[in-house]
């Protein structure tokens, strides 16, 4: 009973430290010290930008660029509008272009030496088409002119600081490729720091920095406030297809650090977005972690130099710890000494056989993959789909659903360990039948089947008798220890992670003889270490948690978890509670996935999407009413079925996906003006001009000779142009002309497509009936589109 008390107030106080680290700072009033971030003053400046959704090429994005202009010329920044057009390839489909005429806005706070390379500090005051954007990325608009306001109230820094506010990020980084591949005004700056939001809250996150990143994290261990940041968060963002404006920074050689919030995702790109729901806490840690380490930096004699990029992440406060990855295998050899010193000693106390060690690394392998497909089964069980935005049923409810996935994880954990102290094979039924139902709730699941298939082996060998504690928490420990070196040798930024954890247990199973010691004092410090490593692991499972909808990653901390409360989860032969705690905990996550799966989230603070557009085929004449497949709410049908049409699964060329659609009366809208000039040599010369009132214009170019796109206006590029494929560029500003030149092998046949968005309902159709307060516009729903094709010969 004493070792199941231990566990409990470990598990208790591990939660508590896991959920300390993730509360937010208090806001400081706009009464505090000229020298403070203050949250309340960086507030008034979101109020005042995120009015309404202000998409890159619109009238409300030219008033927030004249605001942003006013207030940076209040603070004394000399602001500018450097214009241009930002035009960005994709490394994974080179035949397509995103681009568009951006107006950067750029500000300079002066330094003492003019020369020196300059500090930036870099946000993006555009958003998509439906969202107020406050948080992304109006919360970083106002944290750097918060910041920069606090460093001039410190005095004259060493050195210039930059505000550079970009234009177009979420039409495809456009001002921030037009700045540093473009302006000369990029050859100033020695070191970026960009600010980004993904949702509405949380902890902020350092989650990016420039290679070669030593000298930077000195930096950032020397300055950071509460921070939150590690190599494995660097490591996993370099692995994703995931880009912010820093990107364009760091392929021109920049270096530089990025921040972000990603908090209640359901407000990302959200018309929920809005400076009423961005919480402040949110942005007063932001600019406590930007001014922190800008300040430094800014009078700072010199920049960070370049250096070995090195393992590291936070403990607790404001310690981060940091060290070449040579010394990650010191702290390998330090675990294996303490381990053969606990197994040494342990042996003296009672020999136990070798098959011990080898079934309890069975049973944390049962207990991982166990994990994995219980977590699966429950994924499956909430009914949301895969995707974005097919998950925001669970990201309108995430502490629920937050719940039910920390519910399932401790619960099977729990189970795994005390079935080692008896015979009971038949648990490996368990994750068998989970990943079966997984399959079962949703089609083939390969993840469930995979890891509940091996589970059950696992099991069926693990648990055909009981296991000695120490020999079952060796064995577990060993499995660890083997991870931890395979991913030192292959992704050592990724090592912290198994490396630490694994110290606190070795440590505690060396100085309680592998867990047989089993006095109060013994028992006690069992329970504080295992509640300082559960508390620190606790964090990072929550950034995992809400920073991706894949909880087979939370394989790790399961794995984590079982390592660190083995002594005191593995119960006596024959304990009265045996499975109980265990069972109950998994049932009780299971109930509660349940309760997310019948519960009805949407509310006018979590509307569901309701997407509706018009499509006028120019071609043919015909027109729909159109919405996604998935949106087939009551209001949705009563959009498409206004003009008394018959709703069906439809496709077409100029849609991504196939689409619910409804036949609807044509309108007369006039199409782009597109025509093709030859020039000199093989150059042609192909000019599109869109409606009035266009927002955007896309052209997908089909040669029947070799050839490719060299220029969006003056800018040069390099789209391929295959003879029978489509290439595709985007156009994010269609109130301007777009002209492309193009290079063409001979003589041959140009067809072209088109398609625009006009944001706006067509006159003289059925207008839109008022959207009930649980549903909201998305992206550029509620718009007029054309579509048609033109061909050319030369």
């Amino acid at each position: 009973m004493r070792a199941f008390l231990a566990l409990v107030l470990a598990l208790i106080a591990g939660a508590w430290i896991a959920y300390s680290s993730q509360r937010l700072p208090d806001t400081v009033p706009a009464s505090g010290a000229a020298t403070d971030f203050s949250a309340d003053r960086a507030f008034e400046d979101v109020e005042r930008f995120a009015e309404a959704p202000h998409p890159i090429g619109t009238a409300a994005n030219a008033r927030v660029r004249d605001e942003l202009m006013q207030r940076m010329a209040q603070m004394g920044l000399s602001p500018q509008v450097r214009p241009g057009i930002g035009a960005r390839g994709f490394r994974q489909a080179p035949q397509l272009v995103a681009s568009g005429y951006v107006e950067n806005v750029v500000g300079v706070l002066p330094g003492r030496d003019r020369t020196a390379p300059a500090l930036a500090l870099m946000a993006h005051y555009d958003s998509v088409p439906a969202s107020p954007g406050a948080a992304d990325d109006i919360m970083g608009v106002a944290t750097i002119l918060e910041t920069v306001r606090a460093i001039k109230a410190k005095g004259v820094p060493a050195r210039d600081v930059v505000v550079l506010i970009t234009d177009g990020e979420e039409a495809g980084l456009l001002g921030a490729n037009h700045f540093f591949r473009r302006d000369p005004f990029a050859r100033r700056l020695g070191l970026v720091i960009n600010v980004e939001a993904r949702g509405s809250s949380g902890r902020v996150q350092m989650f990016q920095t420039s290679p070669e990143n030593g000298g930077l994290i000195e930096l950032y261990q020397r300055t950071a406030v509460r921070p939150a940041s590690s190599s494995l968060a660097v490591l996993v963002y370099e692995n994703l297809p995931n880009d912010t404006d820093l990107t364009e920074a760091l392929e021109v050689d920049i270096p530089g650090l990025n921040y972000a919030i990603i908090g209640s995702q359901f407000d990302y790109h959200s018309a929920t977005a809005t400076p009423r729901n961005l919480d402040r806490g949110s942005l007063q840690d932001m600019g406590n972690q930007v001014l922190a380490v800008a300040a430094e930096a800014a009078f700072a004699s010199r920049l960070p130099v370049r250096a070995p990029s090195v393992i590291y992440a936070n403990l607790f406060g404001d310690i981060v710890l940091a060290y070449p990855i040579w010394f990650g295998w010191i702290l390998i050899g330090a675990i294996v000494v303490l381990m053969a010193f606990a197994v040494r000693w342990a042996r003296h106390d009672g020999a136990f056989p070798v098959t011990d060690i080898l079934r309890g690394a069975g049973g944390l392998l049962f207990a991982t993959l166990s994990t994995v497909a219980l977590l699966q089964f429950a994924r499956r069980l909430t009914g949301a789909g895969f995707g974005y935005l097919e998950q925001r049923v669970l990201l309108a409810q995430e502490v629920r659903w937050e719940w039910a996935v920390a519910l399932v994880v401790l619960g099977t954990v729990l189970l795994a360990v005390a079935a080692m102290n008896s015979s009971r094979r038949w648990l490996a039924v368990l994750p068998l039948l989970a990943g079966l139902g997984c399959s079962a709730l949703g089609g083939f699941d390969m993840v469930g089947a995979v890891s509940g298939g091996l589970a059950a082996l696992i099991g069926l060998v693990t648990f055909s008798r009981p296991v000695s504690r120490k020999g079952a928490w060796a064995g577990a420990l060993l499995v660890g220890l083997l991870l931890a070196v395979a991913v030192q040798a292959f992704a050592p930024g990724a090592s912290f992670l198994l490396v630490w954890p694994l110290l606190v247990a070795v440590f505690a199973a060396a100085v309680t003889a592998l867990g047989s010691r089993r006095s109060s004092l013994a028992l006690a410090m069992l329970a504080v270490l295992a509640a300082a490593g559960l508390g620190w692991v606790g964090g990072f499972a929550h950034f995992i948690f809400v920073g991706m909808d894949m909880v087979a990653v939370f394989a790790l901390p399961a794995m984590l978890l079982a390592i660190l409360i083995w002594p005191v989860a593995q119960p006596e032969e024959g304990a009265r509670l045996g499975l109980l705690p265990g069972a109950v905990l998994l049932i009780s996550g299971l109930a509660v996935t349940l309760s997310v799966r019948s519960n009805d989230p949407w509310t006018p603070r979590h509307p569901d999407i309701a997407y509706v557009g018009y499509q006028m085929d120019q071609d043919t004449g015909r027109a729909w009413r159109f919405s996604p497949a998935r949106d087939h709410g009551s209001w949705v049908q009563t959009v498409l079925g206004a003009d008394g049409g018959t709703v069906a699964r439809l496709d077409h060329w100029a849609w991504p996906q196939t689409m619910l659609a409804a036949p609807a009366p044509p309108v007369p809208e006039p199409p782009p003006l597109i025509a093709l000039q030859r020039g000199p040599g093989e150059v042609l010369n192909l000019g599109a001009i869109a409606p009035s009132g266009a927002r955007t214009l896309v052209l997908r170019i089909r040669s029947t000779v070799p050839g490719a796109i060299v220029a969006i206006g003056d800018v040069p590029v390099s789209i391929p142009l295959t003879p029978g494929k489509w290439s595709r560029v985007s156009w994010a500003t269609a109130a301007r002309p777009l002209d492309l030149t193009i290079k063409a092998a001979g003589s041959g046949r140009m067809d072209v497509r088109y398609a625009v968005t006009l944001p706006r309902w067509p006159a003289g159709v059925a207008p839109l009936p008022a959207r009930p307060t649980d549903l909201m516009v998305w992206d550029n729903s509620d718009s007029t589109f054309l579509a048609g094709t033109r061909a050319f010969t030369w």
